[in-house]
């Protein structure tokens, strides 16, 4: 299914949400990805997951990563869920061994940065002085790194971004770079250098698809998609093709 919807512009996306809210979280990836021209799989850990049947992967927010996926012990209060950990921490690895792009959301973003052997600030706000918003509008402000996938996707000026997240990047995963940061120093997004296409926002772009920046994330997760599906290059292609349009 899914390499003939790739063969008429369509890629198939692979969803990952919580078993407890997904029920009202994927709709709003559902349709992000719609208006991005791709379809959608949605899949916890209830679900029968097949990589075969996707051209790309979003790993969606939800609960805390369990410490001891990046050799710690637990030193404040979390919110785990094991069987969720297993199953996203084994797609991410299969989806880069098969070259296959992703797009991490909040805690997929961090999950992304574990999987590469990465480590994590259980409670970030200890650690920067940013204030805590719980919100899903757009309160955080963040700036975007020159150079990176996300300043070709987004644009290089500031972006205002929700933040719901307690955990955030502490060191950086083999093959990551920083994409941008918040006034206070701490990580906001992340992205592979190298192909397969991967990229982690630390803010929920899901909830915001009226901001124009925001869908530019689907858009560009579709087009490495595609462009995997094609065997043209994920990554630097992709950005620059994107940076072609106007931004608004």
């Amino acid at each position: 299914m899914a390499r003939s919807e790739s063969r008429r512009g369509r890629p198939v996306i692979g969803v990952t949400v919580s078993r407890h809210s997904g029920w009202r979280i994927y709709p709003l990836f559902w349709l992000n990805l719609r208006l991005a021209g791709a379809r959608t799989l949605r899949w916890d850990t209830r679900a029968e997951v097949d990589l075969d049947a996707v051209d790309g992967l979003v790993i969606g927010g939800g609960d805390d990563i369990a410490p001891a996926l990046y050799g710690t012990e637990i030193v404040t209060r979390v919110t785990l869920d094991p069987d969720r950990d297993q199953l996203e921490k084994s797609l991410i690895e299969q989806a880069l061994d098969r070259g296959m792009p992703v797009l991490g959301v909040c805690r997929g973003a961090q999950m992304l940065n574990v999987v590469s052997g990465g480590t994590l600030h259980q409670d970030a706000f200890d650690v920067y002085e940013s204030r805590k918003y719980r919100t899903i509008l757009p309160r955080r402000r963040i700036a975007v790194d020159e150079g990176t996938h996300l300043a070709r996707i987004a644009g290089m000026s500031p972006m205002r971004v929700n933040a719901l997240h307690s955990q955030a990047v502490d060191r950086l995963g083999d093959g990551l770079r920083v994409a941008a940061r918040d006034e206070a120093g701490m990580v906001q997004a992340v992205e592979r250098i190298e192909d397969p296409f991967a990229l982690g926002v630390q803010w929920h772009p899901e909830h915001i698809p009226y901001a124009r920046r925001q869908r530019r994330l689907f858009r560009a997760l579709a087009s490495a998609a595609r462009a995997r599906a094609e065997g043209r290059g994920q990554g630097h292609e992709v950005t620059e093709e994107m940076a072609a349009e106007t931004f608004f």
